[in-house]
């Protein structure tokens, strides 16, 4: 069976050392959040993880969530393990002070939530939700609102969620019909049906915030009409907490990811309270959907670290045959399958991406913080731009390729991994749905190409393309860096390539954009991976000689395993872009 250790030595290296996290220090109320105090609550965040909330994480899978007379029970030991951490103060590290928050800089939450998916995913979903909730509110709610909400989130006495599906209603949420009727109380009345709501309802809180999309009586057609609501699972009427018409009809039977309560919502005539402007509620969700897109790459990224450790533990005990040159290990009736070529291989392709996506994760977070608390309206606007740009290549890159890296893990582990008694098998079905919720993979290519590469006259763009166009020639003439600048410059040539013919072709037809979307976003990945993998092979080398000489020489040759072996694969993505729409579109509809 698998375990885990959390990645401690790597987080610091990438917020300390790649990126300089301690300058965060500067920003208004962020003084005392420097690297030791940080580092240090991450230290007893991850022994929760390994000794508290991993060992869950199978017998959850086993055990699932169940369904009796409109309740839901969490697996065994959830509800425990989500107190210890309500108790610790874990679910309040970037909650304002306002509301009994630790307000701590965006990335130690970050870190924190890549610890707990690769622990547990189904347990973590419950406080990532909520995360999501606190923001939403947060951003978009009025004072009173943000007052009686707020202090109950941040303290983990409750927990939330956001309704968007329904039956009729996947992706296009402009087919949204549930019903919102105005009271003279200024509160509204909501009737409808909502499905695929993760943690809609559960036993692990005594209360769940519903942020809900509805449709006003007055409301226009498409997203145009949208407003959002804040709908508690139970309202307050006496001083006491009273059922509020909002029910549990069902939960989905899963392929992964059981112990994580996926619910159809009812709502008979619930009251709730309007966040925002009416007819505006897309702008206000977009707040929850951005963190969460964010939250769904780290779950590729922390599942498929899960299971690299799994296979590394594999390939060190596991014995057969003797290495092609000669055995290895004399003393041992075979060498264990660490000595053979393709072993190492996916081992190393597994390392090079959780390394690769983490360092992409923390880029992307470190904007947010900026686009949030920054002083100088400049950087504000710089950070939300590259924040933006960056959002949908985390969520859809890192869960193609954490999917594919569980099973690179479990094909390590070879007939075992396929076994369920040994738990390989449970990171690839968990990481399955990554690529679905949230917005499907394929949607987020249309984002990128279709929202975030023309906005603002591709002002986005150039967040992304300046630095690393900037980096390569700085580094033109460095001997030692030529092995990863050199394939870096061609990848990111073809990038720019392709961005122009892109824009250029979507001008003629919109297929075109969406036919390119996938490739283009795929190929954008690996140029951001390349760049980053670049830096941290510099990083690295200026290291040489210190202390903790085996990790950086190790981060080295990471970064040479990258661009060697993984990087040209981006030749593929940009040929099929350049090919055009064509040969799909063109493809009669009734020879499916």
């Amino acid at each position: 069976m698998p375990t885990y250790k959390a990645p401690l030595r790597d987080l610091r290296f990438v917020y300390y050392e790649l990126f300089d996290a301690e300058s965060l220090t500067a920003l208004p109320g962020m003084e005392d959040a420097g690297e030791d105090l940080v580092m240090t609550a991450m230290e007893e965040l991850a022994r929760i993880c390994e000794e508290v909330i991993q060992p869950l994480n199978a017998p959850g899978d086993e055990e699932g969530c169940r369904f009796d007379q409109g309740k839901v029970i969490s697996p065994k030991g959830f509800k425990e393990a989500y107190d210890l951490l309500a108790q610790g103060g874990w679910t309040s590290l970037i909650c304002h002070p306002d509301y009994g928050g630790q307000g701590l800089p965006h990335h130690v939450d970050i870190m924190a939530g890549e610890m707990l998916c690769s622990s547990n995913l189904s347990f973590a979903m419950y406080q990532t939700l909520t995360s999501g909730a606190y923001l939403a509110i947060d951003h978009h709610a009025s004072q009173e609102l943000k007052d009686y909400y707020l202090p109950k989130l941040t303290s983990g006495e409750w927990a939330g969620t956001m309704c968007l599906t329904e039956p009729q209603a996947g992706s296009d949420l402009g087919l949204v019909r549930m019903k919102a009727e105005p009271r003279e109380d200024g509160s509204y009345l909501l009737t409808g049906t909502k499905i695929f709501i993760s943690a809609g309802e559960h036993d692990m809180t005594e209360n769940i915030v519903h942020l809900v999309l509805a449709r006003l009586p007055d409301a226009p057609a498409g997203t145009r009409g949208i407003s959002l609501f804040i709908v508690p699972k139970r309202r307050e009427e006496g001083g006491k907490l009273v059922p509020n018409g909002v029910t549990c009809g069902a939960i989905e039977h899963k392929m992964g990811i059981k112990a994580s309560a996926t619910c159809v919502m009812n709502f008979d005539g619930a009251v709730g309270h309007l966040v925002g402007e009416p007819h505006k509620g897309m702008r206000a969700m977009f707040t929850f959907m951005n963190a969460a897109r964010l939250h769904v790459g780290i779950h590729g990224l922390a599942l498929a670290e899960a299971a690299r450790q799994g296979a590394v533990q594999f390939a060190r005990e596991r014995l057969q045959g003797r290495s092609l040159t000669g055995a290895k290990y004399p003393e041992l009736e075979a060498d264990p399958i660490l000595v053979h070529p393709d072993v190492r291989r996916m081992l190393l392709a597994c390392r090079a991406f959780t390394e690769g996506a983490r360092a992409l994760t923390a880029w992307t977070t470190l904007g947010i913080i900026d686009a949030e608390h920054h002083p100088d309206p400049e950087r504000r606007q710089a950070g939300d731009d590259l924040a933006s740009l960056l959002t949908p290549v985390v969520k859809a890159f890192q869960t193609d390729l954490g999917f594919e890296t569980t099973n690179t893990a479990l094909q390590v582990c070879g007939g075992y991994g396929f076994t369920r008694d040994y738990g390989m098998e449970q990171f690839v079905r968990d990481c399955r749905i990554t690529q679905i919720y949230e917005g499907t993979n394929g949607i987020q290519g249309l984002d990128l190409v279709g929202r975030k590469m023309p906005a603002n006259f591709g002002r986005s763009l150039r967040r992304f393309f300046h630095p690393v166009s900037e980096f390569i020639a700085a580094e033109a003439g460095n001997e030692r860096m030529k092995e990863f600048v050199e394939p870096l410059a061609k990848a990111f040539e073809r990038l720019q390539r392709a961005t122009g013919w892109l824009a250029e072709q979507s001008l003629k037809s919109r297929d075109e954009a969406g036919a390119a979307a996938t490739d283009y976003l795929h190929l954008f990945g690996w140029v951001a991976f390349a760049y980053l993998w670049a830096r941290m092979a510099k990083v690295a080398m200026e290291k040489e000689g210190q202390e903790d000489a085996l990790f950086y020489q190790a981060k080295i040759a990471t970064a040479r395993f990258f661009v060697q072996r993984m990087l040209p694969r981006h030749s593929a993505h940009f040929a099929a872009l350049l090919a055009g729409a064509a040969s799909m579109m063109e493809f009669p509809d009734e020879a499916f």
